[in-house]
């Protein structure tokens, strides 16, 4: 299974957003964060963000075949670096698809300030994930709803770690 990374471009626009309603969907009916959620966001909006200067789109191959994306956000003049977001198909999730993912970015990019990130704190398989991938909670959460809160995590860039 080789897990490589493809940088997205506009054309890929319409891939992306078709991944990311698949894979955003099931949370989307969970929490009903409709205003949020990838998962009920217009392709006109990915590539609005694809135009931000300070954002890399790629897309994950599985092989030849595109099952998810990840968006960097390179802050503060590149000093920093933010997911958001990053997903994976459900069909091939808990293949150590993400691991390998932000692996591949972390070699990519290397902010002297890290990374950054947010995630549902109700999905503990999520905590799970960026925690087993050394992101700490920052403290910081934001209330979607009654029924979700984001938390904030941060990693310390390779190169500021012991």
């Amino acid at each position: 299974m080789e897990i490589t990374l493809k940088q997205a471009t506009r054309a890929d626009a319409a891939c992306i957003h078709r991944l990311q309603l698949a894979s955003f969907r099931a949370l989307l009916d969970k929490y009903q964060d409709l205003d949020t959620s990838p998962g009920n966001e217009s392709c006109a909006r990915i590539l609005l963000r694809m135009e931000q200067p300070e954002t890399d789109y790629f897309l994950i191959q599985l092989g030849e075949r595109a099952v998810g994306a990840i968006r960097i956000v390179r802050l503060e003049a590149g000093t920093r670096c933010r997911v958001s977001p990053v997903f994976i198909l459900p069909e091939v999730r808990n293949r150590g698809i993400a691991q390998a993912v932000f692996a591949l970015i972390e070699q990519r990019y290397q902010p002297p300030g890290g990374w950054e990130l947010e995630t549902i704190r109700e999905e503990p398989g999520n905590c799970h994930l960026y925690e087993k991938l050394g992101y700490r909670a920052t403290g910081a959460t934001h209330r979607i709803n009654a029924r979700m809160t984001l938390v904030g995590y941060a990693k310390p860039s390779a190169r500021n770690r012991p």
